[in-house]
C-alpha cells in the first residue's frame, strides 16, 4: 500500500493518485522542509508538524471553520456541527453531544458484538470476505442508524449516497466537483430531510427524537429548539462520518495487522489490546487525514506568514508521523504511547462520535481475529477509495484461512 519513494515531490496535492497512494514521504518532507505549505495551485496552505496541528486545533479565533473543512468547499456554508465556530458551536453541539455520553456509547457494545458476529458468522465457510464491503461498512451503517432510528429499508442508499459525496477523483490538478457528487450530496439531504419530517409525526426511542425535542439554552438566556431541516443537516453529517470514517479505520487496521502479523498474533491471544491498537491504527494510517480551516486574519508561523482569507488544512495524517513525537513514526507498534491523538480532531471539533468508533473498531478486531487469527489479504482485489480527506478502502478481500 505504502511504495516507497526515494525523492518525494515537492507539491502536495491530496488528490494526485501518487499522494493518495502513499502519502506518508511528502509528509514527511513538508514537516522538514515546508512546515507551513502553500499550494498555489489548488489554493490551500498546509500544517504538517504535530505541535503546529494540535496549535492551530485549539486556537479556534485564528483558525475558523466556517468555511468548510475541505478544500473544494462543497461544505462550505452547509448547517453541519463541524463548520460552526464560536460561539455557536457551543449551543449546538450542547444538544447533540446528548446522545454521544459515555454511558449511551458504552451501552452499545452488546449490540456492536452481536452484529460483528452475525456478520461473520459464514466467514469460515466462505473461506474469504471483502472486509469493507462484508463487515467494516455493513456494521457501523446499522449502528449509527439504528441510534438515529432510521429505518432499515433506507441504509443501502444512505451508504451510495456519501460514498458518492465523498468520492473525488484523483487529479494532479484542482480538485473537481463532479456532477454526481453535488447529486449524491442533494439527494442525501432531501433523504434525510423526509426521515426527519416522519419522526417528527411519529416520534418514537431514538436521537432523531430527542433531536427534535430537545431544548438548549445559549449564552444570551435565550431557549430554543433545532427546527426540523436543521435536525435533518445533523443527521446527514453523523450518518456519514458514523459510517464512512469507521468502516475505513476498520480496514486500514486490518491491513496493518496484515504487515505486522507478530502484532496480530499477541493482539488474537490477548484482545485486551484492542483499545490500544485501535489507537495506534488511528496515528499510523487514520480514516481522515487532513481538517480544514480558514484564517480572516494574517499569521506567521515559521517565518511565513499566510495572508488573510486563506484556507489552511491540518494535516493530521502528517502528525500522527512526526518524529519529533513518536519514535520510528512509520512502524506500527500497539504499546506505543501517543497521548494526544489528533487522528479524530482535537479542542472542540474533536469528532463527536469519536467514542462509538473507537468502540466499534475495537470490538471489530476482536471479533475478526476470533473468527480468522491469521487472514491474509488477497492483494490483487485491494482497490483504494477515491477521496482527497478520507482515506480507506472500497474493496479489501481476505482469506479467512490465511
Amino acid at each position: 500500500m505504502y511504495t516507497a519513494v526515494p525523492e518525494p515531490p515537492v507539491e502536495y496535492n491530496p488528490y494526485s493518485p501518487a499522494t493518495q497512494h502513499n502519502p506518508f514521504p511528502i509528509y514527511r518532507w513538508l514537516r522538514d522542509e515546508a512546515p507551513v505549505y502553500h499550494n498555489e495551485r489548488v489554493g490551500f496552505w498546509a500544517l504538517s508538524r504535530y505541535d503546529d496541528v494540535l496549535a492551530a486545533s485549539l486556537d479556534t479565533d485564528t483558525y475558523l471553520s466556517g468555511h468548510g473543512m475541505t478544500i473544494e468547499g462543497l461544505d462550505a456554508g452547509n448547517d453541519i456541527l463541524i463548520n460552526k465556530d464560536q460561539p455557536e458551536h457551543t449551543w449546538h453541539r450542547r444538544l447533540v453531544s446528548r446522545v454521544f455520553t459515555p454511558m449511551a456509547v458504552a451501552s452499545q457494545e452488546a449490540n456492536i458484538r452481536g452484529a460483528c458476529r452475525s456478520l461473520l458468522a459464514d466467514a469460515r465457510e466462505r473461506g474469504s470476505i471483502d472486509v469493507i464491503d462484508d463487515f467494516s461498512l455493513l456494521l457501523p451503517i446499522a449502528v449509527i442508524c439504528e441510534m438515529l432510528g432510521i429505518p432499515e429499508d433506507a441504509r443501502g442508499s444512505i451508504h451510495d449516497r456519501s460514498s458518492r459525496m465523498l468520492a473525488m477523483s484523483a487529479t494532479d490538478g484542482p480538485p473537481v466537483l463532479s456532477d454526481d457528487v453535488v447529486s449524491a450530496s442533494l439527494e442525501l439531504a432531501v433523504q434525510m430531510v423526509d426521515v426527519v419530517h416522519e419522526r417528527a409525526v411519529a416520534p418514537g426511542d431514538d436521537i432523531i427524537t430527542l433531536l427534535l425535542q430537545s431544548e438548549v439554552v445559549d449564552d444570551e438566556g435565550h431557549t430554543w429548539r433545532l427546527t426540523p431541516e436543521q435536525v435533518a443537516s445533523r443527521v446527514v453529517e453523523l450518518v456519514v462520518a458514523g459510517h464512512e470514517t469507521t468502516a475505513k479505520l476498520i480496514g486500514n487496521l486490518v491491513v496493518a495487522l496484515a504487515w505486522y502479523p507478530d502484532q496480530r498474533a499477541e493482539l488474537a491471544a490477548d484482545p485486551s489490546l484492542a483499545a490500544a491498537t485501535v489507537e495506534e491504527a488511528l496515528r499510523w494510517d487514520g480514516p481522515s487525514h487532513y481538517q480544514g480551516r480558514w484564517v480572516e486574519r494574517p499569521v506567521e508561523l515559521h517565518g511565513v506568514t499566510i495572508p488573510a482569507d486563506s484556507r489552511v488544512i491540518l494535516l493530521t495524517g502528517a502528525a500522527g508521523h512526526d518524529d519529533r513525537v513518536f519514535d520510528h513514526p512509520e512502524l506500527f507498534d500497539l504499546h506505543r504511547e501517543i497521548g494526544r491523538n489528533l487522528a479524530l480532531g482535537w479542542g472542540i471539533h474533536l469528532c463527536l462520535g469519536q467514542a462509538l468508533a473507537r468502540l466499534e473498531a475495537r470490538v471489530a478486531i476482536q471479533e475478526l481475529l476470533a473468527v480468522a487469527p491469521r487472514y491474509a489479504l488477497d492483494d490483487d482485489g485491494v482497490v483504494r477509495a477515491p477521496s482527497g480527506q478520507v482515506r480507506g478502502h472500497d474493496h479489501l478481500p481476505i482469506s479467512v484461512t490465511g
